[in-house]
């Protein structure tokens, strides 16, 4: 009897030992409570397994629900950010690059007359001003024409001095004794158509002989007369008729001599701007005809820019309106070299350059316009085909449609 009570009160102490160790095996499932019954020490050790500590049951569905809330929280999360982020993209202005080209103009020099080039006297990148000789040419051609003029000249000028001056005394005095001699011829064909006329009317001379005396004074009236014309022509010189004819061959001669000098001028040529050679097309010793180009002069001063801009951006260059633009031609790698522009023109171009949308869910047809600008102070530098970059803030109105 004292046996069995002890037994039970190991039993009651056993339970309460392992009831305090493990108290959380009661939550997920129940141990069957064991009898209040007198049992032997057999009994006792097959009944002890019911008591041995087991390792706590996870709940698996419980987790797996707590886990897809949390992504499908980092899931809205990141929509949310990525919303924003974009909203906040498309509230900036766009930074658009346009990209043009300097140009500068250029020059052909080009002979006038056909010749040989006998020296060239400048070379490429020399800076050259107005006047300067460029290239000798050898052209016997011209000189020969000079020669001719300067000729026709001395011939033209003798008979406008013979004109002006005209006969000389010992002309006027044979002119006069000319007269003299016909007046006295004419004086004694007179006194002897007087007698005969006499004679035949006393019936002393024949009829005959009364004409041919007549006939003779009248013919040596008219020689007198002539003699007299002639020596009043000698003491009056050329008329102004002549005058005229002989300056007017003058004027020609010198026309043509003024000719002949300036195509030799003109075969030495010279500049005609100030600025810079850019390119010598020929070489001496080659035969050149006329108009055909020997080198070229660029002027530096004048310079402008060219951009094809379309007419969505086209407001950003209205005329007179300034921008600045970088060349990376002369630009370094910390320091950027940029102009500050002013707009002088702006024009169309043709309709290959027009963007035309597939569909009216693309817009309308943008034009292309091409916007020339010159720099505010000319670089010497600057040469033609440098690019130039333009960076503008568009206004969100004048965006595209997309």
């Amino acid at each position: 009897m004292t046996d069995a009570t002890n037994g039970s009160d190991n039993s009651r102490k056993l339970n309460d030992s392992e009831s305090s160790t493990t108290p959380n095996s009661h939550d997920n499932e129940q141990t069957p409570a064991s009898p209040d019954v007198d049992e032997g020490p057999a009994d006792q050790s097959r009944a002890a397994p019911n008591y041995q500590r087991t390792p706590a049951k996870t709940n698996k569905p419980a987790m797996t629900k707590k886990g897809l809330l949390a992504l499908l929280f980092l899931i809205v999360v990141g929509v949310i950010a990525y919303g924003l982020y974009k909203s906040n993209q498309h509230s900036e202005p766009q930074v658009v690059t346009l990209q043009g080209q300097m140009q500068m103009q250029q020059t052909s020099i080009a002979a006038k007359v056909p010749g040989r080039i006998a020296q060239i006297l400048v070379t490429e990148g020399d800076m050259v001003t107005v006047g300067q000789q460029l290239i000798e040419m050898d052209s016997p051609e011209i000189n020969a024409k000079i020669n001719q003029a300067r000729a026709g000249k001395q011939m033209a000028q003798s008979q406008l001095d013979k004109a002006e001056n005209g006969a000389r005394p010992q002309e006027i005095a044979q002119a006069k004794a000319a007269w003299q001699a016909n007046k006295a011829a004419s004086d004694l064909a007179e006194n002897t158509y007087q007698r005969v006329n006499r004679l035949y009317e006393e019936g002393l001379m024949a009829r005959q002989k009364r004409d041919e005396a007549y006939a003779q004074y009248l013919a040596t009236q008219d020689q007198t007369e002539a003699a007299r014309l002639q020596y009043d022509l000698a003491m009056e010189g050329a008329r102004s008729e002549d005058k005229s004819a002989a300056m007017a061959q003058v004027a020609q001669v010198d026309a043509q001599l003024e000719e002949a000098l300036v195509a030799k001028e003109e075969a030495n040529l010279t500049s005609s701007i100030a600025g810079v050679v850019d390119d010598v097309i020929v070489n001496a010793g080659e035969v050149i005809g006329q108009g055909v180009p020997i080198l070229t002069l660029v002027n530096t001063n004048d310079q402008w820019v060219v951009l094809n801009v379309t007419e969505t951006y086209l407001n950003q260059f209205a005329i007179g309106q300034q921008f600045t633009g970088t060349i990376p031609a002369l630009s370094s790698a910390n320091k950027p070299y940029t102009k500050l522009f002013t707009v002088y023109a702006t024009s169309t171009l043709s309709d290959f350059a027009t963007w035309r949308p597939t569909n009216n869910d693309d817009g309308f047809d943008v034009r292309t316009f091409e916007v020339k600008a010159r720099p505010t102070t000319p670089d010497a530098r600057i040469r033609s085909g440098m690019s130039v970059i333009v960076r503008i803030n568009p206004a969100p109105n004048n965006q595209s449609q997309e």
